[in-house]
């Protein structure tokens, strides 16, 4: 390249800044360079760590170190200064050099929350971006600022703890868990270092899927093309996504573009804490011309349910078989129902959903967290589909998920438990710690002390290798909370709140009871009368979650007649409170196991609040135990549901 040519790339280039900088003075922007110390002037600095010399990308470094040379560069780090200068001099020289042999000398920077400043070679950082490199290597200090509670400071130390494994600084995310969960995807296990394969398949992979984020839009949205790649990642294996070619991986972008919207939201679940209200029917002169008009919604539905299990082996899949039943008798010619069994994540679970959407279902229901994966990849192959699956907090919007808040439920067996129990101590079975246990087993807790202020509760667990009734008994404890439904291989007696009498027998008291038929009425009865889109809150873009409780009749709690009136007339008032809301669980004063005051007892806690508990009140007398502690049959559920299931170590084969 001749002196020339390169003067004429530096008036280019010069243009870019000129145009930049009108731009970022219209929108009221500062058009310069930001310079790290004015921002560390005005916050304290935690540590100053060398990291070496390292390959930086380019579109991160984003300033100078001072403000020395501020004013020379507009915001996109292209030249301002006259091409008479000794500045673009030297800026035509260095781009002789790149173009003839390349520039390999390393710039000296300052990382701070991810993004780079140069203290020592601002113009190879500018001819670098003006020809579009990609990268530059770079001798980088890191600037650590102080821990807070902050979402951007939160995130910038979840990525300092995983740089040391991946060594890359591509890979930016707005979700919190985001790296675990990415590891997780990979199929490593936690703080196992990646190899210089791992890091060319993830940042070639990375390149490709950010030109077709951007293609559509994305370059102008606060989610990232890492957060895209992790959405792809929990869908498709590693070893397909490489074999994709850009239209694949296009299109593949489209189909779960739902689910990025809902990432570009705070909080991407959004909470259905109960149904839609009724349709409201047309009025006035056009009531009297249509008086039969319906709102838009289909004349006829086929609605499938694929489970985990037979009605013969599991008592939860009998449970929303009842339920499918209902719709058959309250939507009599206008619903059709069928059911499909035994679906099984990575075997025949895609297939099945595939066929229940061949055979002409208009809505399925998936009735297992293990099947929200198959319910994925069927949303994404037929958007038409409503397809349901009955899991929480998953923030997928390309389908909904359902489950009901249990703890009110069994606020009220704590109740009873409390004032049945003839001792201080009254056992708990708790299944495995999945989002919404610890708020049953604090529920529980809070519904026994306000009966009885010295109740402690001994809490084990069915996920751990023991035998809880068999402690309880040896403890001479008498009432206990067990499973909430009973089990093929378990004595009938053996679930709920139960007395256990001298001599062992097992009378029940009360038992938490999902009414799914009217779950599956109410979500049915909104899809026919166009209803469907009134349960996103305003149609915000989030994933929708319903977590349906007593004042929709969905959870009820069922009373022995064994009961005595008293006991009884006490259950039937807190359940006519909590249904009309004048009666919270948590609107009391409650301490944490470790002495925390969570709560000073003027309001309760916000829903998402209740569902993410992951401690206990200092009325429990046990723990909530980590993946490590839980028996092999328990962990694919917390795999799925775990309060902490994000920071797992992975498995070989894919949880979806």
């Amino acid at each position: 390249m001749t002196r020339l040519e390169a003067l004429e790339e530096y008036s280019r280039a010069q243009k870019q800044a000129q145009r930049s900088y009108r731009e970022k003075i219209m929108d009221g922007q500062y058009p310069y360079l930001p310079a790290l110390d004015d921002w560390l002037g005005k916050t304290s600095v935690e540590a100053q760590l060398p990291l070496g010399t390292i390959e930086i990308p380019l579109e991160l470094v984003t300033g100078t170190k001072t403000a020395g040379r501020t004013a020379a560069f507009a915001a996109n780090f292209m030249p301002l200064l006259p091409a008479s200068s000794e500045f673009a001099s030297k800026w035509v020289t260095l781009c002789q050099a790149h173009m003839e042999e390349g520039i390999h000398d390393p710039i000296r920077c300052y990382e701070y929350l991810g993004h780079f400043y140069v203290q020592e070679g601002n113009k190879r950082v500018s001819v670098l971006k003006y020809f579009g490199a990609d990268s530059i290597p770079a001798t980088v200090i890191r600037i650590v600022p102080p821990y807070s509670e902050a979402p951007q400071i939160r995130m910038y130390y979840e990525f300092m703890e995983f740089y040391p494994v991946c060594g890359l600084y591509t890979l930016n995310f707005t979700q919190e868990g985001s790296y675990a969960r990415l590891q997780k995807a990979l199929g490593k296990a936690p703080g196992q270092a990646w190899t210089d394969d791992d890091k060319a398949d993830v940042v070639s992979l990375l390149n490709w899927v950010k030109k077709a984020y951007y293609a559509h839009g994305g370059e102008h949205m606060h989610t990232t093309a890492a957060d895209v790649l992790l959405l792809l990642l929990r869908l498709y294996k590693l070893e397909n996504l490489k074999a994709y070619t850009p239209g694949d991986l296009a299109r593949a972008i489209d189909a779960i573009w739902d689910d990025v919207l809902a990432l570009e939201r705070p909080e991407p679940v959004t909470l259905s804490t109960q149904p839609a209200a009724p349709a409201e029917k047309s009025g006035g002169l056009l009531n009297r011309i249509l008086p039969n008009k319906r709102a838009a919604g289909p004349d006829h539905l086929k609605v499938a349910f694929v489970n985990e299990r037979t009605p013969e082996t599991s008592t939860w899949t009998s449970q929303h078989e009842f339920g499918r039943t209902q719709l058959d008798m309250v939507f009599e010619g206008r619903v059709e129902t069928v059911a499909y069994h035994g679906a099984e994540a990575g075997k025949n679970a895609d297939d099945l959903v595939e066929q229940a959407i061949q055979e002409g279902a208009d809505m399925v229901f998936t009735t297992s967290p293990k099947l929200v994966g198959a319910s994925l990849r069927a949303a994404l192959r037929h958007p038409q589909v409503r397809i349901l699956n009955c899991s929480v907090d998953m923030p997928y919007a390309s389908i909904r998920t359902y489950y009901t808040r249990v703890y009110e439920a069994k606020f009220i067996t704590g109740a009873i438990a409390g004032v049945v129990s003839r001792g201080d101590r009254i056992g708990y079975v708790a299944d495995t710690p999945t989002f919404g246990t610890p708020a049953n087993i604090n529920a529980f807790a809070l519904g026994a002390r306000m009966v009885n202020p010295r109740v402690k509760i001994d809490l084990q667990w069915t996920c751990l290798p023991s035998d809880p009734v068999r402690h309880f008994t040896e403890q001479g404890i008498t009432v206990v909370s067990g499973r909430d439904a009973p089990s093929p291989n378990r004595p009938s007696r053996e679930f709920g709140t139960f007395l256990i009498q001298p001599g062992g027998t097992l009378v029940d008291l009360a038992s938490p009871f999902w009414h799914w038929g009217q779950f599956y009425e109410n979500v049915v009865r909104t899809v026919l009368d166009g209803g469907w889109s009134r349960d996103k809150s305003g149609t915000d873009g989030r994933a929708v979650n319903y977590w349906w409780g007593m004042n929709s009749g969905v959870m009820d709690v069922l009373l022995s007649r064994e009961l005595p009136h008293d006991v009884r007339h006490l259950a039937d008032i807190l359940r006519a409170g909590i249904i009309s809301g004048s009666i919270d669980p948590f609107a009391c004063h409650i301490v944490a196991q470790d002495g925390t005051l969570m709560n000073e007892g003027r309001t309760g806690f916000s829903p998402e609040q209740i569902l993410h508990m992951d401690w206990l009140c200092d009325a429990v007398e046990g723990h909530i135990p980590g993946y490590e502690e839980l028996t092999e049959v328990a962990r694919p559920m917390y795999r799925m549901q775990g309060i902490h299931r994000d920071l797992l170590p992975a498995e070989k084969e894919a949880d979806l």
